[in-house]
């Protein structure tokens, strides 16, 4: 009798760890899944907007030579003095971000919502590649997308901004710390003339904030 009670409780937690890890499997198989699906769209999204510019003109600032070649003007808009912006997603892309260390390729949104911030990163202040400050968002996902690995980085890590004039400047990562939701006085710092970004993405308690300063590596660097 005893071993008839204890073999059905036995068949029970059977099933139940055989669910629990049929349930856990197709979890992270979803995870893995999403992950590699939404890196390959917005890698091509990337990628058509190199091509697309490249097509048109070079003009890299930081480690890569300055070069402008075979000028096509039929991609260009209104005074053919820049790019028709692109789109991702039903969002305007105003660039893209690329930090090598931790094979991150992005299209970088014109606005860092809720909605924009689900399919890639996003400008909450500043314009890309001028002097000052400019702030990109993302979700810290937890599942390896947007900008769950920034806490890999380190001072020193380059990162690559190529904005919609197909200007690609490299920045240097000097500053990284954690602070509050609220507190947005680095939005403005002075950036004594340089150009400067500033990542910012939510940690495991989503009232703080990881913040990343990067300024534009010197010509002689």
């Amino acid at each position: 009798m005893i071993d008839k009670k204890y073999s059905k409780v036995l068949n029970i937690v059977l099933i139940i760890s055989a669910v629990i890890l049929v349930v856990g499997l197709g979890v992270w198989g979803f995870t893995i899944y999403q992950q590699y699906n939404t890196n390959k769209e917005a890698g091509e999204a990337v990628d058509d907007f190199i091509t697309d510019r490249s097509k048109n003109k070079t003009n890299t600032v930081g480690d890569v030579s300055l070069n402008v070649n075979d000028l096509d003007i039929s991609n260009y808009a209104g005074d053919n003095s820049k790019l028709a912006k692109k789109t991702y997603k039903g969002f305007t892309m105003d660039g893209i971000l690329e930090i090598p260390k931790i094979n991150l390729r992005y299209p970088i949104l014109d606005r860092a919502t809720d909605a924009s911030m689900k399919v890639a990163v996003g400008i909450n202040y500043g314009t890309l590649n001028k002097v000052g400050n400019t702030v990109i968002m993302g979700h810290n996902s937890k599942n390896g997308l947007f900008f769950s690995n920034l806490n890999k980085l380190s001072k020193g890590d380059p990162v690559y901004v190529t904005d919609n004039d197909d200007l690609k400047i490299k920045y240097i990562i000097y500053n990284i710390y954690e602070t509050s939701a609220e507190d947005l006085d680095y939005f403005t710092r002075d950036t004594a003339g340089k150009r400067e970004i500033s990542l910012s993405t939510c940690l495991e308690d989503s009232s703080q904030r990881l913040v990343i300063w990067a300024r534009e590596e010197e010509q002689n660097q």
